[in-house]
């Protein structure tokens, strides 16, 4: 079904049957179905479709908008590392329903060859993203906050009121999906809430991709001279504080101890992050939603019993810390 579908995209696009060289289905998402087109005439493509009838959160609704908004905005400053639109559909009702079809950029993804990388390349690798993040943040949003597929509604005029949407609907969605969570929910949106204060020193919308784990970074080269060849998968991108990006690129862990990310993400920002009492506290709320999405999304994704087990056994723990890390902050500022 999936390269019958493919097919049927690249029929849309005007590329006959006769030009196809291959087409590799490509596994690891749990979400859309991608597929690998290398054409005769050299061009190597990547094939995204959403699945028509999705049951997922509140937030996961045409994510394709969002992802190509990323890779759009994400262009001119990516050094080659961000996939380029070649074409794209938004409406399921077309013929060949919603796609998009992007540049394949070169490498494997990060996770599958970290035990092949020595010391040296993951310190260069770190250094080399952190700059790569640092260019995308530099990128400014239309005059609002929020994701551009607007999900939960317009983008928001202020950091807050999209912040505040964006964890009320997952708060909403676990409730919905009865998902486990370490702590209520109404004691989750209690902490959550007050300290929301912190969120109006953002008034700037910057790119946040807000999905770059080793699986969506995709490495090139031999050893000794690897690079990281695509930044992919920016469908959960978002238009926020660029703090929030810390969360993903440190996933389960701290990115204040990545001295080689936080050092090539000073070299090209101008000065070193700065990890003020506000900037530790927004980090604290944005390990929040990430984890909350996390626990959540395991409900409508029908993950299996070990994936479920090792969702919560590793991330329910780190959401308890940071929303403690949370109330530490906000009741030291009573």
């Amino acid at each position: 079904m999936p390269i019958e579908t493919t097919a049927a995209v690249l029929r849309a696009v005007g590329v006959p049957e006769s030009a196809v060289a291959s087409c590799e289905p490509l596994t690891g998402g749990t979400y859309n179905t991608v597929t690998r087109v290398t054409l005769r005439d050299g061009r190597d493509w990547v094939v995204k479709i959403p699945p028509l009838h999705a049951t997922g959160m509140s937030y996961e609704q045409r994510l394709l908008v969002n992802e190509i908004a990323f890779y759009e905005a994400a262009a001119a400053v990516g050094n080659g590392t961000i996939p380029q639109v070649v074409h794209s559909e938004l409406d399921h009702g077309a013929p060949a329903g919603a796609y998009v079809v992007m540049t394949a950029c070169p490498g494997r993804p990060w996770h599958d060859i970290a035990d092949d990388l020595t010391d040296g390349e993951k310190q260069r690798l770190r250094t080399e993203l952190g700059q790569i993040v640092g260019r995308l943040h530099t990128v400014r949003g239309p005059a609002g906050f929020g994701y551009p597929a607007e999900p939960l509604g317009p983008l928001s005029p202020s950091w807050r009121e999209a912040f505040t949407a964006m964890t009320d609907a997952v708060l909403s969605d676990a409730q919905t999906y009865r998902a486990r969570l370490p702590r209520p929910v109404a004691e989750i949106r209690s902490v959550l809430a007050a300290a929301s204060y912190v969120l109006d020193e953002v008034t700037a919308p910057a790119l946040v991709h807000f999905d770059l784990w080793q699986g969506n970074l995709l490495v090139t080269g031999e050893p000794g001279a690897r690079s990281i060849g695509g930044i992919i998968d920016g469908e959960r991108m978002f238009w926020g504080d660029p703090v929030a990006d810390f969360v993903s690129t440190a996933l389960l862990g701290d990115l204040e101890e990545d001295e080689d990310f936080l050092a090539g993400y000073a070299s090209v920002t101008g000065g070193p992050v700065g990890f003020t009492a506000s900037v530790r506290l927004r980090l604290a709320l944005y390990r929040s939603y990430l984890y909350l999405i996390m626990l959540t999304e395991t409900v409508p994704r029908g993950a299996t019993a070990d994936t479920s087990e090792w969702t919560w056994t590793q991330v329910a723990p780190r959401l308890v810390e940071a929303l403690g890390d949370v109330e530490s902050a906000t009741r030291s500022r009573v």
